[in-house]
This record gives structure tokens, C-alpha cells and sequence, in this order.
């Protein structure tokens, strides 16, 4: 079945492939909730994701989270963040490692330090303020004016 070219650029348009910055916020955006937030736990209503589910895996589990955590480095890494937010950003990806490949221990701890939604924030508040076109106010990217010169 052949696809229309129309909807195959509108469909391709909403990829986050791109290098720009709002592509960028789209794709950190979409793995911190996979990795935190993809459902939520009956009963206590806390929402969890795979870096809580693959890290009961013993040493594999945490090799594999740890990995995706530190894709939000280095997504952080090609915006030029400075090297304070980056080493912020390891040093969180590493906390969750180390202590989470603790058993047991660990993955509670999993459970209640979320460092990839604590990186998805230096990376807003970076972005927010070097690129201010990407902000997203209910799901829709909103483009900023300057005001003409006077």
C-alpha cells in the first residue's frame, strides 16, 4: 500500500530526527518518560518506567539504564551545555548506578531517585534559556517574539 507523500511529510515532520534544539527537547522529553514515567503502579499511583523495571535485572540491567542515561548526556553534550551541567548530569547518571546495582537496596533506590527526570530538568532550564522557541506549553512547541527595536 502506498503511502501519499503529504502524509508521509507530515508524519516525518513530527519525528524529533532533527539536530535543531526543539528536536532535541522532543527526543530527551519522549526518553525520560520512558525511562521514569512509562505507566503507572495501581494502588500507590507512582509512575514508573523501564530504568526501574530493567534495573532488577542484576548487572546487565544496570549496564543498559545506566547506557540510556548517559544518551542524555551526550544529547546535552551536542546542545554545548557547559562542562558543570554535564558533569551534574554523569554525576547523576553515576549515583544511579552505583547505588542502584546495590540488590535490593537498589533498586528502591531506583525507584525513588530519578535521575534521568533530574537531567531532562538542567536540559530545560538550558534550553529555556539559550532557545526559547523550543519551549512547550501543553504538548505544542510555542515560538517566542522578541519585540522590534525602538
Amino acid at each position: 500500500m502506498r503511502v501519499p507523500r503529504d502524509q508521509f511529510e507530515a508524519f516525518a515532520d513530527q519525528l524529533p530526527i532533527g539536530r535543531d534544539p526543539a528536536s532535541v527537547r522532543r527526543r530527551v522529553e519522549a526518553m525520560e518518560a520512558v525511562l521514569e514515567r512509562l505507566f503507572v503502579v495501581p494502588g500507590i499511583n507512582r509512575p514508573i518506567g523501564l530504568d526501574s523495571i530493567v534495573g532488577l535485572v542484576p548487572v546487565l540491567g544496570d549496564i543498559v539504564t545506566a547506557s540510556m542515561g548517559a544518551w542524555l548526556v551526550w544529547e546535552a553534550r551536542n546542545l554545548g551545555m557547559s562542562k558543570f551541567q554535564l558533569t551534574r548530569m554523569a554525576g547523576n547518571v553515576g549515583i544511579d548506578t552505583l547505588l542502584g546495582a546495590i540488590p535490593l537496596v537498589g533498586d528502591l533506590f531506583d525507584f525513588a531517585f530519578r535521575s534521568n527526570s533530574r537531567n531532562l530538568r538542567i536540559i530545560k532550564r538550558y534550553l529555556d534559556k539559550h532557545h526559547p522557541a523550543t519551549r512547550i506549553v501543553e504538548g505544542e512547541v510555542v515560538a517566542t517574539r522578541r519585540s522590534p527595536p525602538h
